[in-house]
């Protein structure tokens, strides 16, 4: 049987299990430059673990998924959070799981705004980079160094996305 996942709208609330979202808030902003900046402050904590981690800036530039399309796999980081902020002023999709036993559970999918990005926590299952309509850039908080920092996941059955009314 097909199953078409629901797309969610991304809130703080709703994405909690999962990670952070990364907008702007006005319960974080910091003035400083002596008033001229607004800084909105500690959006979302990188976690780096193990022997050698260390934090790294990424762009990653993603090209556009063809719809309906396939969840036949998920994947997680043990070793370091992973963040995804839009840079090309576009929304893109979010799919993540619980982990049950070590596997992921039934994706949730969630819409971001252009104007909205992710942390996922460690550990939490997600689905590779899905940017819609154009070709997109993001920057991307990661980790780097030694250490297996990769888990991959393929489903018996597939899970389905429809094409997203934007």
């Amino acid at each position: 049987m097909t199953e078409f996942l629901k797309i969610r709208p991304l809130t703080k609330e709703a994405f909690a299990p999962f990670g952070d979202i990364i907008e702007t808030d006005p319960a974080s902003i910091r003035l400083i430059n002596g008033g001229n900046t607004e800084r909105h402050h500690a959006l979302a904590v990188p976690e780096v673990t193990g022997d050698g981690g260390h934090v790294v800036l990424n762009i990653f530039r993603g090209k556009p998924r063809q719809f309906p399309y396939a969840v036949d796999m998920m994947e997680r980081h043990p070793l370091g959070s992973q963040s995804f902020t839009p840079l090309s002023g576009n929304p893109f999709l979010v799919v993540v799981a619980q982990d049950e036993q070590g596997k992921p559970g039934k994706p949730v999918l969630f819409l971001a705004r252009a104007d909205q990005g992710v942390n996922y926590h460690r550990n939490v299952w997600h689905h590779p980079l899905m940017t819609l309509r154009s070709t997109s850039d993001f920057l991307v908080v990661d980790r780097d160094g030694p250490g297996n920092n990769l888990e991959e996941f393929f489903f018996d059955q597939p899970f389905f996305i429809a094409e997203p009314k934007l």
